[in-house]
Parts: structure tokens; sequence; C-alpha cells
């Protein structure tokens, strides 16, 4: 097989034989029904064993309603995976960034501001780690036939003030404290 520069000349020189209609997945108006086409790219001698476990593939969608549209992307899979595994897999992309895009929004997954990597990795597993909680509790939430989870308090008491957060204590009636002994 000859060496290519460039992916989208690698494709371009592919027979219309090569191309594929698969879908890869439903969306909001049915079936994502898209021409696929893959190869599997050359062993590189100096990453790869004798006999390597994984394959590199190249894969390319191009839109049926706009032939001119085409996204290009590299899957490194096992010896075995097939064109309809790569197909599902690209199919999930879309929600995979939704749940990026809702953990930045609802769980700060995008506000770093770290030096060292240690840090940035904290920040990014505590975040994670939060929007997993979220996602856990709503759909519990939803299970069980339950709108929205409204906390039990109509304000937070935690309020912003001078650039940073601040617990205040609850308004209504004072209670004493208990002496101490």
């Amino acid at each position: 097989m000859p060496r290519f520069g460039r992916i989208d000349h690698l494709f371009s020189q592919a027979p219309d034989e090569a191309r594929e209609q698969r879908s890869c997945g439903d969306g909001a108006k049915g079936p994502r029904v898209y021409d696929w086409a893959a190869d599997q790219l050359p062993v590189i001698e100096d990453f790869d064993s004798e006999r390597p476990a994984h394959h590199r593939w190249a894969l390319a969608r191009r839109s049926i309603s706009r032939p001119d549209q085409v996204a290009y992307s590299l899957a490194y899979a096992p010896v075995g995976a097939g064109v309809d595994q790569f197909v599902r897999v690209a199919g999930r992309r879309w929600a995979i960034e939704e749940c990026f895009q809702a953990a930045k929004n609802e769980c700060g997954l995008d506000q770093d501001e770290v030096r060292r990597h240690v840090g940035w990795m904290r920040h990014i597993t505590l975040a994670m780690l939060a929007h997993a909680f979220l996602a856990a509790t709503a759909a519990r939430a939803a299970a069980k036939g339950d709108a929205e989870t409204v906390p039990p308090w109509s304000r937070s008491p935690w309020q912003k003030s001078v650039g940073c957060w601040r617990l205040t204590p609850p308004t209504g009636p004072a209670r004493p404290f208990a002496s101490m002994r």
C-alpha cells in the first residue's frame, strides 16, 4: 500500500465501491445514515511488534445529502475489530460531546486555573465525579417519577461576596446556643 501524506488524498483515490451506507445510530430525525469508508493503515515498525495486537484505521464519513461534507477519524482498535464497530463508536461522539458540555455548564469542568498537572487532574476528577453524581441522582429521580429534584431550602446558604463564596447563616428567628461547659 503506498503511503499518503494527507487523509483526504487517501480517500479521494478510493473507488466508489469502497463506500458503504451505514447508520451510526438514531438521531432526532431518525437513523443517521452516511457513506462510510475505512482503510487499515500500514504497520509502523518502530511502534508495532511483529504481531501487533492493535491496528490503526482511517475512517471517512460522507454526508449523503451533501457529498462535499466529509469527516475523517483515526481509530486504534484491537485486531479483529470491524467497520461496523467503528461506525457505532463514531455515532456515539455526539452524546459524549453533550456529556462534556453538561459537565462544563453544571460542574465547572472548564473552570480550572492550575499550573501543574496534579492540580489539573484533581480538578477534572472532582468535576467529573460531581457530574456523575448529578446524572445518577437525576436518573434515579426520573425513575421514581419525580420532577426535577428541588433542595429543601428555597435559597442556597452560600452567597458570593467580594469575589469569593461565603456561607451565610440562615435568616429567621435566632436560636440561642447552649452554653459550653
